[in-house]
C-alpha cells in the first residue's frame, strides 16, 4: 500500500526512538520531519496540509497534551497520534476527547503505527478539501457588492422579491438583477444551493 500524501511530523525527545520511527516511515514512502523538542517543532511548523503529528506525551518544556491544546486552538489543527511509554486511562481519555487520532504505547507495533498514520493523513487530506472549498466560497462572497450582500441575506431568509424591493427601497426588477448576479457569483443554480452556501459561510447567524 502506498503512502498517503502529506508530511508526518515526529516529536520525541528520545533520539533513538526518533531515528527508528523516521526510518520506518520513510521506508513506507512517507515524507517525514523529525524534532526532539516542542519548541523546535512550534517554531518551524507552518500548518502544512495535509499532515499529522506523532507525538510523545512526556516532553520537556511543553508536554504532549499541552502542545495538543495549542494546536487544537489553531485555524487548521494537525491530526495527532500520541505515542508514549508512560500512559494511563485518564491521560488517554483526555487526549482522545481533544481529537487525537490514536493513543499508542511504546513499544508500538509497526503495523499499528502505520495504520494510525495513514488514518491521520487521510483525515487531514479530507479536511484540506473542506477548507479549500470554504476558502473559495469566502472569496466568492467577498466579490459581492454591499447591495448584493443585502439581497442575498434576504433571499436566503425566504423573503420574496417584492418584499425585498420594499425593504431596500428599490424596484422588483432591480432585485431580480441583483439576485441573478448573486447566484452567478456564488456559483449556484438554485435557492436551495444558495441557502446551503450561506449556512457554510455562517451567514444565517448574522
Amino acid at each position: 500500500m502506498s503512502a498517503t500524501g502529506g508530511t508526518v511530523f515526529l516529536l520525541d525527545d528520545e533520539p533513538g526512538m526518533l531515528r527508528a520511527l523516521d526510518r520506518l516511515l520513510k521506508a513506507e514512502g512517507f515524507t517525514v520531519r523529525a524534532f526532539t523538542s516542542a519548541k523546535a517543532f512550534v517554531e518551524s511548523y507552518r500548518q502544512e496540509v495535509p499532515g499529522c503529528l506523532v507525538l510523545d506525551i512526556a516532553m520537556p518544556e511543553l508536554n504532549g497534551l499541552e502542545l495538543q491544546q495549542r494546536l487544537v486552538s489553531s485555524e487548521n489543527p494537525l491530526p495527532i497520534i500520541f505515542l508514549t511509554g508512560r500512559a494511563d486511562v485518564p491521560m488517554s481519555v483526555k487526549a482522545m476527547k481533544a481529537g487525537a487520532v490514536d493513543f499508542l504505547t511504546k513499544p508500538v507495533k509497526d503495523v499499528d503505527l502505520l495504520q494510525a498514520v495513514r488514518s491521520a493523513l487521510q483525515r487531514s487530506a479530507e479536511q484540506h478539501v473542506v477548507d479549500s472549498q470554504l476558502d473559495s466560497l469566502r472569496q466568492r462572497y467577498a466579490s459581492l457588492t454591499p447591495r448584493e450582500c443585502e439581497v442575498m441575506a434576504l433571499v436566503v431568509a425566504g423573503v420574496l422579491n417584492k418584499q425585498i424591493a420594499a425593504a431596500l427601497g428599490i424596484v422588483e426588477r432591480t432585485v431580480k438583477v441583483h439576485r441573478g448576479r448573486v447566484m452567478e457569483k456564488m456559483g449556484v443554480n438554485s435557492l436551495a444551493d444558495l441557502v446551503r452556501v450561506a449556512e457554510r459561510l455562517g451567514l444565517g447567524n448574522r
